[in-house]
């Protein structure tokens, strides 16, 4: 079964966890099957958002296997707009990526809604950083901006019920469930509440994370093995209009 990972990162953090370059990315995905990896770079989510897409563009040509988030500074929309369009322009990148903690600004400020507003109008999946219950103000943001598609990374952290139930209440918020604590129960509170398969996505946080803890999780949310086929890749390929079958990727 093919198997899309769409949260992972590629560069150096300053935590202690082992990070390294592309090719640290690519040996994971040879080490658990994973076809295909969209990725941000690290560089851009904590320092420099023009700069850090720039680096992960040169990295991304020549490795196929992986596709580019573009970092969306919300401190700095119009030059993010600027830099949003050269990289997908370039057809390696297919999504946007914010960060709500580093550049210090959280769901329900103008400078979040102006940068919700400059993915809106590039037409593309926004993977959002989400950490705390400001999840609960996304429903709105989103419904106001006709078809803008939110990625919830890590569904919500440690406010994963009160992502699960945004989620439920808005049929273009998406689920991820990759974080480093990996409470019970989140996947199936979340079906509970309303959420549909059909938008629950595989991530990983790779290379912060081993890629082993989130395929765990997957394997223990109690899917039918269509279910699961949707969440660990056919959701995402639908969602960022990939090829199916995903052609130049091998299959495990």
């Amino acid at each position: 079964m093919p198997i899309i990972d769409v949260h992972a990162h590629v560069g150096r953090w300053q935590f202690h966890l082992s990070s390294g370059d592309a090719d640290t990315n690519l040996a994971q995905l040879d080490r658990y099957g994973i076809d295909l990896q969209i990725v941000s770079a690290a560089e851009a989510v904590v320092y420099d958002a023009v700069a850090g897409n720039a680096a992960l563009l040169t990295a991304l040509r020549t490795r196929p296997r992986l596709l580019g988030y573009a970092v969306v500074n919300p401190n700095r929309p119009e030059e993010s707009a600027a830099d949003l369009r050269r990289c997908l322009d370039s057809g390696r990148f297919v999504g946007a990526k914010i960060h709500t903690h580093y550049p210090g600004r959280l769901p329900g400020t103008t400078e979040m809604a102006e940068a919700f507003d400059v993915v809106a109008e590039a037409g593309v999946p926004l993977l959002l950083h989400t950490w705390g219950e400001e999840v609960t103000l996304l429903p709105e943001l989103v419904e106001a901006r006709p078809g803008l598609r939110v990625i919830l990374g890590h569904a919500g952290g440690d406010a994963w019920r009160e992502a699960a139930r945004a989620a439920a209440g808005c049929d273009r918020l998406y689920l991820e469930h990759c974080r480093t604590a990996t409470d019970a129960g989140r996947i199936a509170y979340a079906r509970e509440a309303g959420v549909p398969v059909e938008r629950m996505l595989f991530g990983t946080d790779a290379t912060l994370i081993d890629p082993c803890v989130s395929l765990g999780v997957i394997r223990d949310a109690g899917f039918t093995a269509e279910e699961r086929e949707r969440v660990l890749w056919r959701n995402a390929a639908e969602l960022f209009a990939l090829p199916q079958p995903l052609s130049g990727h091998p299959t495990p």
